[in-house]
């Protein structure tokens, strides 16, 4: 067996753990859960009002977004975060003197976050599937769909964590991803139709994948006949697969070539440094 082929199966028990860890603490599923279920009150509260246009629900049509506020949030933030802290606790250095570490290391998060992911999807999916009237949850198709929007919709975040958890540290990378990903899921349509924003600003939005991310879920819940809300009333799925499929095979030719340049810079000396500034933070 190849070291790259045990690296990745180590990787993937990494994976399998940390999942299991964050799946059964209470303070990280607090964390994960709080703002969707916080947004299922909301929308549920506006379960009466009809989409401008349709008389379809306004609750239930904002459901796929709060699905994908979910991804980007456990996915993209969430990797960000693990890889900050990792680099201050010394667990990024001990896996880079690991003979295949930084592979093992890389597929665990890979698969620790992709598990929390599905976790936070599916949890409130079946929340919602009793309250809210209108979710196409009783076709083959919908869950076919859901599942390749959700596996490329994850590829295509995931790397964008990784890199701004590599390019900063503690709360800049938390002020770095947070900003931008809020101004984002802002004009990306989550929530209400994009076709009521400026051209721009549909234009722009479109350029990143929270976009697609959530036009492909709509696609998989809603029923077809809201796709007359979208921009060119059309579900645009060649559209959704082509960009997110960009922004994915973007950040996996990028994240990796980021990852090892920040873990050559990392030592014994810079985690003493930064834990004793730490230190004197909390001090």
């Amino acid at each position: 067996m190849s070291p790259a082929v045990m690296a990745a199966r180590a990787g993937l028990q990494r994976g399998r753990i940390e999942f299991r860890q964050s799946a059964t603490s209470a303070q990280e599923l607090w964390g994960v859960m709080f703002f969707p279920m916080i947004a299922m009150i909301v929308l549920y509260l506006l379960r009466d009002r009809a989409v401008p246009g349709t008389g379809f629900s306004l609750g239930t049509q904002a459901i796929p977004g709060v699905l994908a506020m979910n991804v980007v949030f456990t996915g993209m933030m969430g990797a960000a975060i693990a890889l900050t802290l990792d680099r201050e606790d010394g667990t990024l250095l001990r896996a880079k003197a690991t003979p295949g570490g930084m592979v093992g290391y890389l597929t665990g998060k890979v698969v620790g976050r992709g598990g929390m992911v599905l976790l936070t999807v599916l949890v409130p999916l079946a929340v919602a599937a009793p309250l809210f009237d209108g979710l196409r949850l009783d076709r083959a198709s919908s869950w076919v769909t859901l599942a390749w929007v959700l596996a490329l919709g994850l590829v295509a975040v995931l790397p964008l964590g990784a890199i701004t958890g590599s390019l900063f540290t503690g709360t800049q990378a938390m002020s770095v991803v947070t900003l931008p990903t809020m101004a984002l899921m802002a004009i990306s349509g989550l929530f209400y139709p994009i076709s009521a924003l400026p051209g721009w600003l549909q234009g722009v939005a479109q350029v990143f994948p929270v976009y697609w991310l959530g036009l492909g879920l709509r696609s998989a819940l809603l029923p077809d006949a809201m796709a007359v809300a979208e921009t060119g009333e059309s579900w645009r799925h060649l559209e959704t697969a082509g960009m997110l499929g960009v922004w994915a095979f973007a950040g996996l030719a990028v994240a990796p070539a980021v990852l090892r340049r920040m873990a050559r810079r990392e030592s014994g000396s810079s985690v003493a440094a930064r834990r004793e500034k730490a230190m004197r933070r909390a001090m």
